[in-house]
């Protein structure tokens, strides 16, 4: 029964997290272009706004890995509740909507749930990168590295307050 339960609470967070799956809304704009193959690889998750199934996340990670027909195999990983806590290990499958930039994407989870995915900003080396979506809700700062200084996060976190991201939830991931 408490597995039913645990499901449905991660059923309903992604349900949330694709309820709003439009064109990007005013003060969206997307990186101008991502190198996909480039933005391929592990990315250490900084800050993020917790869902049902990655509250209280330690170590967290995102690695993607272009698939022959072109979508993007996702791991997100990370430890639960501290950093010697249980691994949790997801696999959503991403789909670049606009190839022209290759900053839109939807994140398919458990292979029926569709979610927004928008590359918000990526710098040039694609060495840091903050992902939106389109309710301003759910944001992601991630670097290759697993350390980022406080200026650099500062700036990356400004990139969501430009945009009028609701951050009250957003936390700092810990990574050890």
């Amino acid at each position: 029964m408490k597995k039913i339960c645990s499901t449905l609470i991660i059923i309903s967070g992604i349900l949330l997290l694709a309820a709003c799956t439009s064109n990007p809304v005013p003060n969206q704009e997307l990186a101008e272009k991502v190198d996909i193959e480039e933005f391929m690889g592990t990315w250490y998750i900084h800050g993020y706004t917790p869902t049902a199934i990655d509250k209280e996340a330690w170590n967290g990670t995102e690695t993607y890995e272009r698939l022959p027909d072109g979508k993007i195999q996702t791991t997100y990983a990370f430890q639960k509740g501290s950093p010697e806590g249980k691994r949790k290990t997801y696999h959503p499958v991403g789909t670049i909507v606009n190839t022209d930039t290759n900053a839109e994407w939807r994140m398919r989870f458990f292979g029926i749930i569709n979610a927004a995915y928008y590359v918000l900003y990526v710098d040039t080396d694609h060495n840091f990168t903050v992902i939106g979506h389109p309710n301003r809700k759910y944001a992601w700062i991630m670097s290759r590295d697993s350390k980022i200084n406080e200026q650099r996060y500062s700036e990356l976190r400004g990139e969501l307050e430009e945009r009028e991201y609701e951050l009250s939830n957003f936390v700092r991931m810990q990574h050890k």
